[in-house]
């Protein structure tokens, strides 16, 4: 069997954008210096273990077509083993420094928790020996909370509350092997905290009990001297019908309203934010202004589909984007850009992992320097503020300083008899603006 079919790969570098070389970089530079800040830092790149590394190329309707020969599809500890070494030997000729994890994508999982546990256990110190010895580290963890079917029903809002339970010792592993590697974060997606009918949900005690469950996991992280941060995943549907954790929005209402608010963020999706209707510009804005920006999790979907595709991110539109919210609210970090994402089924060679990172972070890449670009220009920020020129003075800066209630600001209109001339949003002039500049 042949064990890593990379060994023939050199390290990835940058050869610039008139390369045809596809085993280099032509925009990702990791040491070039933008808004003051090496690349590497803007994005603090991860792969994702669970789709780079445990993925097939299965699907609903077909069986798995991914050729890799260091996994023989068992559930063995060194096949575990062989998974990680190969994942390290990838991650490092690519040249990330982070990578994600759920506890079962690293360990098999056994016939009772215990066993899990000292599965888990046994590739701790894999991990650790591969870390030290290549510098790559863990941006999170997490648990996976999905794919058991005693989580059919959900996890910390499963109408059993022995699952609850079993949930939370399976979070309480997981936290305490992410603090163990030194992760940046633990990340909290609830797969099936959701419902598919109201016929058979109490909504509110689901809410409540998912409540309860993350004030438990936080207890218990500040009991062990945790120091990462935690994050929530939004996410309208999928596997549910309707999932609580729906998009930005409702994330942090449910922060708020169970006194969460000021020790989680939000691990943001494009994917999601486009399931919830949105695009990921809203989503990382809305997310950002409420001071709950933690980490992204990179990939794009296919709006033809109505599903998680998770595509590899490359549309330069869309990277831009992205970077001018991130520059705007001063970076990610400790979070970082996950690629969350997974080769097409018909990708099926070994080397198609390198070509779908490559092309992610070279997007990612491109993007940073359109938007800084944008930024240094000026104008798109010049047309934002003629636009809300009216709250600089006058009576807009005095309502934004409270000097106004309903009763001052009736006299005030009666007094003027209207409202000043609305002026123009400038739509197609800010999007020829863009243009411009990819």
């Amino acid at each position: 069997m042949v064990m890593n079919p990379f060994a023939e790969v050199a390290p990835i570098q940058y050869e610039g954008p008139e390369s045809k070389n596809p085993l280099s970089f032509r925009w990702y530079q990791a040491d070039e210096v933008v808004e003051g800040r090496a690349m590497r830092d803007h994005f603090r790149f991860s792969v994702a273990f669970w789709h780079a590394f445990r993925g097939t190329g299965a699907d609903p309707f077909g069986a798995p077509t991914f050729i890799r020969p260091w996994d023989d599809g068992s559930n063995s500890l060194d096949n575990a083993r062989r998974r990680i070494e190969v994942a390290f030997d990838f991650m490092s000729r690519l040249g990330v420094e982070y990578y994600c994890f759920h506890d079962r994508d690293v360990a098999p999982e056994g016939r009772t928790l215990s066993e899990s546990n000292t599965l888990l256990d046994a590739m701790v110190p894999v991990l650790e020996e591969h870390q030290q010895r290549t510098g790559i580290r863990l941006l999170w963890g997490t648990a996976n909370l999905f794919s058991h079917p005693r989580y059919m029903h959900g996890a910390a809002t499963s109408c059993n509350a022995e699952v609850f339970a079993f949930a939370a010792a399976q979070v309480k592993k997981a936290i305490e092997v992410t603090q163990r590697l030194g992760g940046a974060g633990y990340v909290f997606w609830g797969g099936r905290e959701g419902y598919q009918t109201h016929y058979n949900t109490d909504l509110k005690r689901e809410n409540d009990h998912l409540g309860r469950f993350l004030h438990l996991a936080l207890d218990f992280a500040k009991s062990i001297g945790f120091e990462g941060s935690f994050l929530i995943e939004p996410k309208p549907k999928e596997p549910t019908k309707h999932q609580y954790d729906s998009d930005a929005a409702a994330c942090i209402n449910f922060l708020r309203a169970y006194d969460l608010i000021d020790h989680f963020k939000l691990n943001i999706e494009t994917n999601h934010a486009t399931l919830a209707g949105h695009t990921m510009m809203h989503e990382l804005d809305y997310a950002g202004a409420q001071g709950c920006l933690g980490s992204i999790d990179a990939n794009m979907g296919d709006l033809l589909l109505g599903w998680d595709t998770d595509q590899f991110p490359t549309d330069i539109y869309l990277t831009t984007q992205i970077m001018l919210v991130l520059l705007k609210y001063g970076g990610l970090a400790p979070g970082g850009v996950n690629f969350d994402a997974k080769l097409r089924r018909e990708s099926i060679d070994p080397l198609d992992l390198f070509y779908a990172h490559i092309g992610g972070m070279d997007a990612f890449a491109r993007g940073l320097k359109i938007a800084a670009a944008i930024r240094a220009d000026g104008r798109l920020a010049d047309l934002i503020k003629q636009r809300y020129a009216s709250w600089d003075s006058g009576l807009g800066r005095e309502i934004e300083r409270g000097n106004h209630d309903f009763q001052t600001l009736n006299r005030w209109v009666l007094e003027r008899g209207d409202a000043a001339p609305n002026t123009s949003g400038r739509q197609e002039l800010l999007e020829n603006l863009i243009n411009q500049f990819i």
